[in-house]
C-alpha cells in the first residue's frame, strides 16, 4: 500500500514510511507532517485526494489502530524499514538501475510542469521545497493550499488515467 500511495504524494519517502494516523486530518483532506520529520525542519501540508482516501481507508482495515499507517511487519510499534517501497518496486521486476521510491518526486515535478502545465511555484511548494514568494520570505507552508489541493486531484486522476491506459 506504501507503494501505491507514494507516486500519489510524491513526498519522501521517510516521510511516507513514518506517516502516522494522528497526522491524518480526513475532515480537511491533509496530511499534516510536523517539523521534526521533514528534512528542512519545517511544517508541511500535504492535500490528500479522494483516491489516497479511499487507500488510507483500506489501509487502517489492515493496519489497525497502529500508530503507523505503514506499520513493520516484524517490529510491533515501529514502521516499515527504509527499504521496503524499493525492495516492492524490485519484487514487480524492476533493477536496481531502475525506478526509486525518491523518484517518484522527480517523476510529478517534471509531469505537472512540462505536461500538466503547474506552475513551477506550486509544485515546489508541494515538493516542500524552500520557495521565496514575493515579499522574500523563505516557504509558507499554507501558501496556495487550495490551488495545491486541486492541483494534487488532477494530479492523481492522471495517474490514474495513465494506468488505466486513457492518458
Amino acid at each position: 500500500m506504501a507503494l501505491r500511495i507514494s507516486p500519489y504524494l510524491f513526498q519522501r519517502p521517510g516521510e511516507v514510511r513514518s506517516m502516522r494516523w494522528a497526522e491524518i486530518n480526513r475532515t480537511k483532506k491533509l496530511w499534516e507532517i510536523p517539523a521534526e520529520k521533514m528534512k528542512k525542519r519545517r511544517p508541511h501540508i500535504v492535500p490528500l485526494a479522494r483516491q489516497v482516501l479511499k487507500l488510507l481507508d483500506i489501509q487502517q482495515r489492515l493496519s489497525g489502530n497502529r500508530e503507523f499507517v505503514f506499520p513493520s511487519p516484524s517490529k510491533p510499534g515501529q514502521p516499515i524499514s527504509d527499504n521496503a517501497v524499493r525492495m516492492a518496486i524490485r519484487r514487480l521486476g524492476y533493477g536496481n538501475d531502475e525506478p526509486t521510491p525518491h523518484g517518484f518526486r522527480a517523476i510529478a515535478r517534471t509531469l505537472l510542469d512540462e505536461v500538466m502545465g503547474y506552475r513551477v511555484d506550486l509544485i515546489e511548494h508541494q515538493l516542500a521545497h524552500a520557495v521565496a514568494d514575493a515579499t522574500g520570505r523563505a516557504y509558507n507552508r499554507t501558501t496556495h493550499l487550495k490551488a495545491r489541493a486541486e492541483m494534487m486531484a488532477c494530479w492523481v486522476d492522471y495517474l490514474d488515467a495513465l494506468r488505466e491506459g486513457k492518458k
